[in-house]
C-alpha cells in the first residue's frame, strides 16, 4: 500500500496535511523553529493581529487550572505592519500554510485589518478572530451576534479575496447560529471553538488571580464542549469546519475529526509539548495506514454515520 494521503482541501487552499497550531500559541512562528519542525504541520495560524501593537493586559495573565489553563493576554502583538515587514518573510520560506488571523475594535477595523494582505505573498487564509473573550471592545462582542457576526465577516469578505475563516466563541447561546449567520455572509469556513470564559480566585488574598479578573479556559477540560459544538455546527453548515479546544493527542484529534472538523488546531499542548502537532501528524499518518484507509478525507464526519465507524 502507498502512503497514506494526508492533504486537504479547505476554500481552495490545499494543505499537506490537517494539523495546525492555534492562534495564540505558537507566536508567529519563528519562534518554535528551533524546536519543531514546522514543514511537518499544515498551518501556522499566527497571533491575533491587530492594525496597531498591543502590550495587552499586564500580569499576571496565565493561570494553570486543573487540566488546563486561564489566559489573558488581551490580544498582545506587534501590530500588522511590524508582522508583515519581519514575520512574513520567515513565513514563506515554510512548506507550511500561513493563516494569519485578525481582530479589530470595530467591523471597519476587521475590513481594514483584512485588506492589509491582499498584497501580501504567502497568505493562505485569514481566520477572522470574533471571539477573543478577553478584550473590553471587539471581537466576542461581535461574534455573540448573528447579526453583528454576519456584518463583521460581510465587510472582511468585501475587503479581501482571501479565503476567510470565522473564528466562533463557546460563549454564546447557541453556536449553530453564529454559524449560519458567518456561512450566510460569506465565510468559507470555519473554526472552532475559542476559549470558555473562567476565573480563578486567590483564596490566600481573597482577589482575582488574574489582572484581567476573567480570563479564557483551554486545554482538555474544555474539549468534551469542543467536540460537541464541532459535531452541532457540522450537522448544519454546508462548509468546512476547523476543530479546537483541548487537543494534546492522536484520539483527541480523531475526535473532532469523526464529529466533523475537516482539520484541526493545537493549542494549549504547545506549552506542554512544542512537537505535539508533528507528533499527532505522524500518528494520523500510521492511524491510516495500519486501518488500510487511503485518504484523510475518508475520516471527516464518521461519527454522524454509525454505520461505517472503523473499528
Amino acid at each position: 500500500m502507498t502512503s497514506p494521503d494526508l492533504s486537504i482541501s479547505i476554500a481552495g487552499v490545499n494543505f499537506q496535511n490537517p494539523v495546525m497550531v492555534a492562534s495564540g500559541t505558537f507566536g508567529y512562528g519563528d519562534e518554535y523553529a528551533p524546536i519543531v519542525d514546522i514543514n511537518q504541520i499544515g498551518a501556522i495560524v499566527s497571533k491575533t493581529l491587530t492594525l496597531k501593537p498591543r502590550p495587552g493586559h499586564p500580569p499576571p495573565r496565565t493561570f494553570e487550572t486543573p487540566a488546563g489553563m486561564l489566559n489573558a493576554i488581551g490580544l498582545a502583538n506587534i501590530g500588522i505592519d511590524k508582522f508583515i515587514a519581519e514575520k512574513m518573510p520567515f513565513l514563506r520560506t515554510k512548506k507550511c500554510a500561513c493563516i494569519v488571523n485578525i481582530a479589530g475594535q470595530t467591523i471597519e477595523e476587521y475590513a481594514e485589518a483584512a485588506s492589509r494582505f491582499n498584497a501580501v505573498p504567502g497568505v493562505h487564509m485569514l481566520e477572522v478572530n470574533i471571539s477573543s473573550p478577553n478584550v473590553k471592545k471587539g471581537c466576542m462582542e461581535f461574534g455573540s451576534s448573528p447579526q453583528l457576526t454576519y456584518e463583521c465577516i460581510k465587510a472582511v469578505k468585501e475587503a479581501t479575496k482571501i479565503p476567510v475563516m470565522a473564528k466562533l466563541s463557546p460563549n454564546v447561546t447557541s453556536i449553530v447560529e453564529i454559524g449560519l449567520a458567518a456561512e450566510e455572509a460569506g465565510a468559507d469556513c470555519l473554526s472552532l471553538i475559542n476559549t470558555i470564559v473562567g476565573m480563578a480566585i486567590d483564596i490566600k488574598k481573597k482577589k482575582p488571580v488574574l489582572s484581567n479578573i476573567t480570563g479564557g479556559l483551554s486545554g482538555p477540560a474544555i474539549r468534551p464542549v469542543g467536540v460537541a459544538m464541532t459535531w452541532k455546527v457540522y450537522q448544519k453548515v454546508k462548509i468546512p469546519v476547523v476543530g479546537i479546544g483541548g487537543i494534546m493527542n492522536l484520539p483527541d484529534a480523531l475526535e473532532y475529526i469523526f464529529a466533523g472538523a475537516s482539520a484541526i488546531q493545537v493549542g494549549t499542548a504547545n506549552y506542554v509539548d512544542p512537537n505535539t502537532s508533528v507528533k499527532i501528524v505522524a500518528g494520523l499518518g500510521k492511524y491510516l495506514e495500519e486501518n488500510n484507509i487511503c485518504c484523510f478525507k475518508e475520516l471527516i464526519g464518521l461519527a454522524n454515520r454509525p454505520t461505517e465507524f472503523i473499528s
